[in-house]
């Protein structure tokens, strides 16, 4: 592949040269962004004796720019006096270019072969091809190589665009994280990217993923850790990226007990499986609070330890080149670069103690510098990193209209993931006619398409038929926003989907409010409440084919009875009973979906025969034998495996709350699994999945009392469906990139000021 290296700015090429070049001839250069005044880019001194590398990258000027450049270069040259002198330019070059060169540089120029051009260039790149899989922004920059990512992403992302890929790409600055995650996530194959909000988290992840789509791997980006056990194929090559996968502001036990046991599962199912990855981003303070209150988070034999990488710290360089990048990349209008360099502010932004990809990503976008003066735009830009919330706040409350700002709150508590705007326009058209009326704001019939039209692009971003903030960070500022009872509640009043109600709920958590308050908050659930009794927890996508449509009925029964517990109100008690009785569900299943919330069944039936958990509820045992029957019919219904392994692990941690009827079904499970295991096992294709089965028999045959011969029975069968398959999987090679050799992290001032001179050449 032949490069012209126009993806790679200045700083970047001048990379790629040092280690093409250094390779070459057996050096290893020293890195100097001295500027044009001492003409050094390189320099390898191991004596007396020096050799001098200059870096010229004149994208798009003709040859006589680049001559006149040099000729500029020979009072340095001189003085320099070094023993061997070589020039690298990205233009392509002629014999006869070559000749009037060697002709400005003088006899500091040993032979015609020390002028690199691009022809030399791509050469070196064939002879040291490690060389240029380090270079990502090279690589990745190629047209194959851009298209077999852009399939990869597009599969998933049916929207993004090769342009979005290469933008990504050209703004990227390589740093020691990047070797570091990828040696992480192939010697353990889970890798948890976890750092401060905005310090490029994701950024990072996806470089990871491009890697590997460009090897020819499947992504799996997933939503739900169900998402990746439906996926997951160990005959293919496959990386699953999880995107903030604790995505909550905050969490809590009750949160966070669903969802632990599967994503340790799914990391345990990724670590045996030959060709898969899993790559996961959460934010530090988010995943350490999870850890507090996860058994499986904080288990010793997953050793989660190992895969954690905080990106949270830069050293100056890489900062620096955060900004350097995305001033060339963002198309800063050149005036503003100019003042900001000639102010002195780089310096106090690159040195800033709240310095953050994310504010250095909007205070470089072009579409949001408008009003932005040379005058005002380095003090603009301090002021953004002194306090990053500002840059949201003024933008929601002055910028744009009502009718925008009740459609952002409307998202807040949607999916973090995107929202499909059929559901949107429904929840908020409830919404801002609630707050229309009632502080006296207009109100349009056009107000939903209105307020998208407005918002896309600098606030929201549509994929499709989904909606989703435009930037993480606009949703940590929206979280403190929310922190009004009154608001609160008029949220509440509004909410037309189960889910919607329960993400307000737990906004009414996070604030510190006295019980008078939360009594106020809790009554203004009422509509929706009654509403828990008809609407759908499935939805029809084909024939015979359903999806998740809203709230599950465990957690529709959990929040009745904290309504009831914090308002008295026999309203809300009715509705658990009613509720109970008559969960509703499509036609011919049963209330209550075993892999999405049986376990969830167990525990809650167990506390409420458990007087320290609910022990003001008169009607608890009531409503404790109703769920035991659903449980009971669960267990005995044949679930698969993997679905009540779950249930099987609760009714262990909920004993002895649990009855014995249950007890006595799920041992019933456990017997019919280990007897006529070959039915379960006939359609599972993975090695590690059978492996994983093998040991969960041998888990739960103690607590049925199965007999050591028929355990023993059941695993030979296990094992033989095991060696039936292993010979038709393979296993996948890991994408090689090799780590491009660092100069020590010694960048003064001088060097920073280097770094940003050629932009004040525009060149």
């Amino acid at each position: 592949m032949a490069y012209n290296f126009t993806t790679l700015s200045p700083a970047d090429f001048e990379d790629l040269c040092r280690d093409l070049i250094g390779s070459e001839i057996g050096v290893q250069f020293e890195a100097f962004t001295a500027g044009p005044d001492a003409g050094i880019d390189g320099r390898h001194a191991p004596s007396t004796k020096s050799t001098i590398l200059q870096v010229k990258h004149l994208v798009g000027s003709p040859f006589a720019k680049l001559k006149s450049t040099m000729k500029g270069e020979r009072a340095s040259i001189d003085k320099l006096d070094p023993d061997r002198y070589i020039l690298a330019t990205s233009r392509g070059l002629t014999p006869a270019n070559k000749e009037a060169l060697a002709a400005e540089i003088g006899p500091a120029l040993r032979t015609q072969g020390d002028i690199y051009g691009a022809g030399e260039l791509n050469a070196l790149l064939r002879k040291f091809p490690d060389i240029e899989k380090a270079h990502i922004k090279l690589w990745m920059s190629g047209t194959a190589v851009l298209e077999r990512v852009l399939r990869g992403a597009v599969h998933t992302f049916t929207e993004i665009s090769k342009s979005e890929i290469e933008g990504k790409v050209r703004v990227y600055s390589h740093n020691p994280s990047f070797p570091s995650a990828q040696t992480i996530l192939e010697s353990q194959h889970v890798l948890i990217i976890s750092g401060p909000p905005g310090v490029g988290k994701t950024t990072l992840a996806e470089m990871l993923v491009y890697t590997y789509l460009a090897e020819g791997w499947e992504l799996v980006a997933i939503r739900a850790l169900d998402d990746g056990f439906g996926a997951i194929d160990d005959a293919k090559k496959q990386i699953f990226l999880f995107d903030d996968f604790l995505g909550k502001i905050a969490l809590d036990e009750q949160a966070l007990a669903a969802k632990d046991s599967d994503l340790a599962r799914f990391m345990r199912r990724v670590r045996t499986s030959p060709n898969a990855r899993f790559v996961l981003t959460t934010r530090a303070y988010i995943f350490e609070e999870a850890r507090r209150a996860s058994e499986h988070l904080a288990d010793q034999r997953l050793d989660i330890s190992r895969y954690l990488l905080d990106v949270g710290i830069y050293t100056r360089r890489i900062r620096a080149r955060i900004l350097y990048n995305h001033l060339i990349v963002a198309g800063t209008p050149m005036p503003l670069v100019h003042a900001l360099i000639e102010s002195g502010a780089v310096k106090s932004i690159v040195d800033h103690r709240n310095y953050n990809p994310r504010v250095i990503e909007w205070m470089t976008d072009v579409d949001r510098l408008h009003g932005q003066t040379p005058e005002t735009y380095p003090a603009s830009f301090i002021t953004a990193l002194d306090n990053p919330s500002q840059l949201w706040d003024t933008a929601y409350r002055k910028h744009i209209p009502e009718k925008c700002r009740h459609l952002l709150l409307t998202m807040y508590f949607c999916s973090q993931y995107g929202v499909e705007l059929d559901e949107l326009r429904t929840q908020y058209e409830a919404l801002h006619r609630n707050l229309s009326v009632q502080y006296g704001a207009p109100r349009d019939p056009k107000d939903f398409e209105e307020a998208v039209r407005i918002l896309e692009g600098g606030f929201i971003t549509l994929r499709g038929t989904r909606a989703s903030y435009v930037n993480p960070s606009f949703r940590d500022y929206m979280s403190g926003y929310v922190k009004d009872v009154a608001l609160l509640a008029d949220c509440a009043a509004a909410a037309q989907t189960a889910n919607w109600a329960d993400e307000v709920w737990k906004s009414v958590h996070a604030v510190v409010l006295t019980p008078e308050q939360r009594r106020y908050a809790a009554t203004a659930f009422r509509d929706i409440a009654t509403r828990f009794l008809k609407l759908p927890t499935w939805k029809e996508t084909s024939r015979h084919s359903y999806s998740v449509a809203d709230l599950g009925n465990v957690r529709r029964l959990q929040l009745l009875l904290a309504w009831w517990t914090e308002t008295g109100d026999d309203y809300f008690s009715e509705l658990v009973m009613k509720l109970a009785q008559h969960p509703p569900a499509p036609r011919g299943w049963s209330g209550y979906s075993g892999w999405r919330e049986g376990a969830e069944l167990i525990e809650l039936t167990g506390k409420l025969r458990d007087e320290d958990y609910y022990p003001h509820v008169p009607f608890a045992e009531d409503l404790a034998d109703l769920l035991e029957d659903d449980i009971v019919g669960l267990l005995e219904h044949g679930m698969g495996f993997d679905e009540f392994e779950g249930m099987l692990d609760a009714v262990e941690d909920a004993y002895p709350a649990t009855s014995q009827r249950i007890q006595e079904a799920a041992h019933a499970a456990i017997r019919r699994e280990i007897y006529e295991v070959e039915v379960s096992i006939s359609d599972v294709d993975s090695e590690s999945t059978l492996e994983d089965h093998a040991k969960a028999l041998e888990k739960f045959a103690p607590r049925a009392s199965i007999p050591q011969e028929a355990l023993d029975r059941a695993l030979s069968k296990v094992k033989a469906r095991i060696d039936e398959i292993a010979e038709s999987t393979s296993v996948a090679s890991s994408p090689s990139t090799r780590s491009i050799p660092r100069e020590s992290d010694n960048f003064d001032d001088a060097a920073l000021a280097s770094l940003f001179a050629p932009l004040l050449r525009n060149v």
